[in-house]
């Protein structure tokens, strides 16, 4: 999964594939996608200007995805979800000018100010590219997600637009490198796992029926194979034939004219036209064939048959026999399915979900640690949290009970994958029930060695970072990819080593961590930010009991959008069993909800925003001051503790009025002069 923060330090007024705020970072004025996992939409939703550039397929699928982002209801113990799509952003996803692939175009950021941008093919899904950006002198390759396959780097260094950084006439200043694997160990190419998948299926009979287990984008090429093979068109459901059928397109309504297609493989996949003849393509709505590919939710009744062959694709065969299943790794592992997610950000719901895990008997200790560490690696990322959930699986309603998500979370353990890969059995004729076959998505290690060896750049920069596992093994880019770059200083190792070095000064560390993506105080403003989602931490709600060093372990790992006040919660359990409304709840984001304008105002006994900024070295004054206010009323002199229940409101109402999702807003007693949390009925 992608951990890549959106900076490009070389190109800073422009975000690639994440699209929250950054609060050290200007806002930008270009940002670009690179295809349509989910790992690489963080943001996106909420993002109303500027313009994002991509291929013309990934606009197109995109603005025909289906997302359940959910929240916990934490009075009915239910999951709820709502659908969610990104036509909203069809005006900003460039469509009369997209970006034609292997063509340099100069793109405007602002009066006088230019880059260009070329796109290549990335070998991963319909859509998937990659960015060579230049300009100013700099010159950088983001690859987002790759399979760089010896042919596929073979083609890249003969292509006539980057012959000059393989020929060495010029230098990346820095690759933005896929590193999903980066163990020394060959995975074999997507041609050999076709190969091996047609010798298994051709020796079942002629009338076995199989169901391509193919989750996510990027198979398109085993379905295209096995329907050549076996001479039957794949089943699939109305959603994906309705994604696919977007690749194929006419540039007007008349039906005299001629029709193109925007992916390759796209024709072999929905069909095409010669002359007046129509020619289908492998994928059909028609249910009685022998293949099938058809969402699990919404799976027809011949792929629910007991004799129906799994076909299930894995990473890799390993040298000792051992299988490297999927289980998540890269990303977008079933985004091809309409899933449900907790949506980013979740603290809240997070730690609902950490209390419910430690006090759930269904589940063990070994599983309830895996979720954990997924848990951590999510809020880590800044992305959203899919929970295994296929939209059927809600009630009309749209919700489902806590304790099914609970059982789907424990699944997603590379434990529990790896037993659901190996369990098998076998048909009449002792052949398997599951076929499994390689097919990786992502490079190997020895494959990125080979594809940064042919551009020798100076610099890489690791767009999947496990920052533990790189800490504790010694992981740097130097002892990766030092011998295959031109230069000697590697920017992401200097990061990390401060990382590792302990405390830093305040400042120091947000800088860095910035830099890194992993984490960062972040200041909000709703007034100059409009892609951001923020939760504010409330004086006034209950903590949970949780456990402290798993919680101290996410704090160091938290992304830039977890505001100071949850972080402080976190890595302070006293401060958080301590339920008096006099203590400090102030933050950055507090201070900067109210405008200097607001700030200039003095009413009569009403202190300024900046004198309830310090209110937390004076807060046992304050509240000794409030015992003896016997004669003033609440409207005329506000204590230090109502205004900032009442300020934690105000910020509140505007995260509610600035983005798609909803906060609640604690009711106050009045009894309490508006100070104290209304006790629930």
């Amino acid at each position: 999964m992608s951990t890549f923060n959106g900076l490009v330090a070389e190109f800073p007024d422009i975000r690639i594939d994440f699209f929250r705020k950054h609060a050290n970072a200007p806002p930008p004025l270009a940002c670009f996608l690179s295809h349509v996992h989910s790992d690489h939409l963080a943001g996106l939703d909420s993002l109303r200007s500027p313009f994002v550039y991509c291929s013309a397929a990934t606009r197109e699928i995109l603005l025909r995805l289906e997302r359940y982002p959910c929240r916990i209801n934490y009075a009915q113990g239910i999951l709820e979800a709502r659908q969610q799509t990104y036509r909203h952003l069809g005006k900003v996803l460039r469509l009369k000018k997209p970006l034609p692939l292997e063509t340099p175009t100069i793109v405007e950021l602002q009066p006088g100010h230019h880059m260009q941008v070329t796109l290549f093919d990335a070998n991963h899904c319909p859509g998937a590219v990659m960015f060579l950006i230049e300009g100013d002198g700099k010159s950088v390759l983001y690859t987002g997600d790759i399979r760089s396959e010896p042919w596929f780097v073979t083609t890249l260094a003969r292509n006539p637009i980057l012959i000059e950084y393989t020929c060495g006439l010029k230098t990346l200043d820095k690759i933005y490198l896929d590193t999903s694997f980066i163990s020394n160990v060959p995975f074999q190419t997507k041609a050999d796992g076709i190969a091996e998948l047609l010798r298994k299926v051709s020796r079942y009979p002629n009338d076995t029926v199989f169901h391509i287990q193919a989750w996510t984008y990027g198979y398109e090429e085993v379905w295209i194979a096995l329907s050549k093979a076996l001479k039957s068109p794949i089943h699939v459901d109305d959603y994906k034939m309705r994604i696919y059928n977007s690749l194929r397109s006419r540039p007007s309504e008349k039906q005299s004219a001629a029709e193109f297609h925007i992916a390759a493989g796209a024709a072999a996949l929905t069909g095409h036209m010669c002359g007046n003849t129509p020619h289908p393509g492998c994928l059909t709505s028609n249910q009685n064939v022998r293949l099938h590919s058809c969402e699990k939710g919404e799976m027809c009744v011949e792929a629910k048959r007991p004799d129906v062959v799994r076909i299930q694709p894995i990473v890799a065969r390993l040298p000792g026999g051992e299988k490297l299943v999927e289980a998540g790794v890269g990303g977008g592992g079933e985004d091809l399915e309409r899933e449900a997610e907790l949506a980013f950000p979740f603290q809240e719901d997070l730690l609902v979900l950490l209390e419910l895990i430690s006090s759930s008997d269904a589940i063990s200790e070994a599983e309830q640690g895996a979720i954990r560490s997924i848990l951590g690696s999510m809020v880590a990322s800044g992305r959203s949290l899919s929970l295994n959930l296929d939209a059927s699986t809600f009630r009309e309603g749209q919700s489902t009970d806590l304790q099914t998500a609970l059982r789907t979370l424990s699944h997603r353990s590379p434990s529990s994958a790896q037993q659901h890969t190996t369990s098998n059995n076998s048909t009449a004729d002792g052949l398997p029930r599951v076929i499994q076959f390689p097919y990786s998505r992502h490079s190997s290690y020895p494959e990125l060695c080979h594809l940064v060896k042919t551009f020798k750049p100076k610099d890489i920069w690791p767009c999947t970072v496990d920052p533990e596992q790189w800490v504790a093994e010694d992981i740097s880019i130097k002892s990766l990819f030092g011998d295959c770059c031109s230069g000697q200083v590697f920017e992401h190792d200097l990061t990390m080593a401060a990382l590792a070095a302990g405390p830093a000064p305040v400042e120091s560390q947000a800088a860095e961590s910035e830099r890194m993506g992993l984490l960062s105080r972040r200041e909000y403003s709703p007034e100059r930010d409009t892609t951001s989602v923020e939760v504010a931490s409330s004086p006034l709600a209950r903590p949970l009991p949780r456990d402290t060093s798993m919680q101290q372990r996410m704090v160091s790992l938290l992304p830039d959008s977890v505001p100071l006040g949850w972080q402080q919660q976190a890595s302070d359990e006293s401060q958080l069993r301590d339920e008096s409304p006099c203590r400090d709840t102030s933050d950055s984001r507090i201070d900067e909800t109210v405008t200097a304008a607001q700030d200039s105002i003095v009413l009569a006994r009403k202190r300024r925003h900046s004198e309830l900024g310090d209110a937390g070295e004076n807060q046992a004054e304050a509240c000794a001051d409030d015992s003896q206010r016997t004669e003033d009323s609440s409207a005329s002199a506000i204590s230090t503790r109502d205004s900032l229940s009442r300020r934690e409101a105000y910020c509140r109402m505007l995260d509610n009025a600035t983005d798609d999702g909803w906060r609640p807003i604690t009711l106050l007693s009045t009894d309490g002069n508006h100070s104290v949390a209304d006790e629930e009925l």
